[in-house]
This record gives structure tokens, sequence and C-alpha cells, in this order.
């Protein structure tokens, strides 16, 4: 019985949490849509990816050697790191104390987690060199631009006050956020909400980016929120558009718009 009892604590399934859990099967979830039904594969599928290897446990792909540190519980190694913020040594006020602390002390309190033997998981690496860095938002940044086809917007500027309206989404969401905070339902400084508030501008890129700065502990819910809402598009918006339009509106045949130049769409981004 004891070798079983062993074997069993031994099985990562046996130290999965809660949160994990959920994760876990909302990584499935995208993978499905994905691969089964095709929405969004390029974004679902890697995002659906990383999220069960963020989530496998006792595996700590995804964490820093801080992390890996407050997580094996060992008395002696977080009585040193507490000694260092000045604060209770016990893991929920350590947390805190890092919070609150400088970027250059987090630095440290890394660096003396690796000296202790610990070491990031590959994924947090990635996110360091990456994400952290600022550099993989750029990089999808060029992409989308070089991948964007500005000619319907050309042939009828008009439509530039429908992106234009999209960016009241921020302002909404941003006030949401903080209302749940006003309520005491969930808990968010203006920065996490800020951060969320970008999800509101249908922007991918933009909200990774700004979330690495502002909020880097909800970079993973922002990322997982925004990308599959607007993979979601296509089922989202049918009942939106039949609760405000009529079905005489949606039987208008949309007429052909002019052929914009290949110097037009060059010369557009160039200028602005």
């Amino acid at each position: 019985m004891e070798s079983l009892n062993a074997l069993l604590q031994g099985m990562g399934l046996m130290h999965l949490g809660a949160g994990q859990a959920i994760m876990l099967l909302v990584s499935l979830l995208l993978l499905w849509l994905a691969i089964a039904k095709k929405f969004e594969p390029l974004l679902l599928l890697p995002i659906g990816f990383g999220g069960l290897l963020s989530n496998i446990p006792e595996a700590g792909m995804a964490l820093t050697a801080l992390e890996s540190l407050l997580a094996h519980h060992d008395a002696g190694q977080l009585a040193v790191i507490a000694a260092k913020l000045n604060c209770a040594p016990d893991v929920h006020a350590i947390k805190e104390a890092l919070a609150l602390a400088l970027p250059s002390v987090q630095n440290q309190m890394e660096n003396l987690s690796v000296d202790m033997g610990y070491t990031p998981g590959v994924l947090a690496l990635f996110y360091k060199v990456a994400i952290g860095s600022g550099v993989a938002p750029l990089v999808i940044f060029m992409g989308v631009g070089a991948m964007t086809d500005f000619g319907p917007l050309l042939a009828n500027p008009r439509t530039l006050l429908l992106g234009a309206a999209a960016q009241f989404g921020i302002f909404a969401t941003v006030l949401g956020a903080l209302t749940l905070n006003y309520f005491g339902l969930i808990s968010f400084t203006l920065p996490q909400a800020a951060a969320i508030g970008i999800i509101g501008g249908a922007d991918g890129p933009t909200a990774i980016y700004l979330s690495g700065k502002l909020a880097p502990e909800l970079l993973g819910a922002i990322a997982v929120a925004a990308y599959s809402y607007m993979a979601l598009v296509p089922l989202i918006q049918p009942p939106i558009m039949k609760a405000l339009t009529s079905e005489t509106e949606r039987k208008i045949r949309m007429v052909q718009l002019r052929t914009v130049s290949k110097r037009e769409k060059i010369l557009f981004p160039v200028v602005l």
C-alpha cells in the first residue's frame, strides 16, 4: 500500500489545482474550436497548446525560478526571501511584497532563487525574451500590418467611423472593470483595469503589449480572452445583427467598391 500511495502521490494529477483544471478545460476547448470548427486556427491553436503546457501539474514550465521556490514551500528558503523583503515568511505575504517591490528588487529575488538551485521553465524564459522585452508584440504588429488590406477603407473612407466607434469599447471595458472593483465583486487596480480595457478595442497585439507593461500577472487571461472572443465573432455577430436590423435591410446588396491601386495602398500607411 505504501508503494501504491507513493506512486499516486508522485502523479501530477494528484497535485492538480482547481485553477489548473479549469485552464486545462479552456485550453482543450480552444484546441477543439481551432481544429474541429476551424475558428481562427492560427490564433487559438498556439494559445490552447500553450495553455496546456503552462498548466501541466508539477511541470512548472511557465514558472520563474522565484515562483518555483514559492511553490515548493521550503520554510528555510522562504525565510531568506522574506528577510530580504522585510515581510512575514509565508507565501501570501511574500507575493504581496513582491507585487509592491521595484523591478530591480524583483530581479534580485529571481537571481537569489537561481542561486538556491531553482531554474525558470522554458515558457517563462520565452515570456522574458519575447513578451517581457516587447519584441514579440512588435513583430506581431509588423505581421498584421503587412497582411492588412486598406483597399476597402480607401474605397469608402466613411468606414473609418466604424473603426473609431469600436474604440468606445475600451472605455466601456475599463469602466466595467472599475465597477466590479467598486462593488467589491472582483478587485482590479487602475493599471489592471486599463490593461483589461484594451480587450474592448478588439486588438490582440495591443492587448498583449499593454498588459505586459501594466499588468503582467493578467497577461495570460487577457490574451486568451481577447483572441477567443475575436475568433468567435462569427458566432457572436449573427444574433446581434438580427436584433439591430430588419430583414429588408439585411437583403440590401452591397455595390462593388472602386478598385484601389497598389500605389494608393502603399502610400496610405507611409503618409500616416
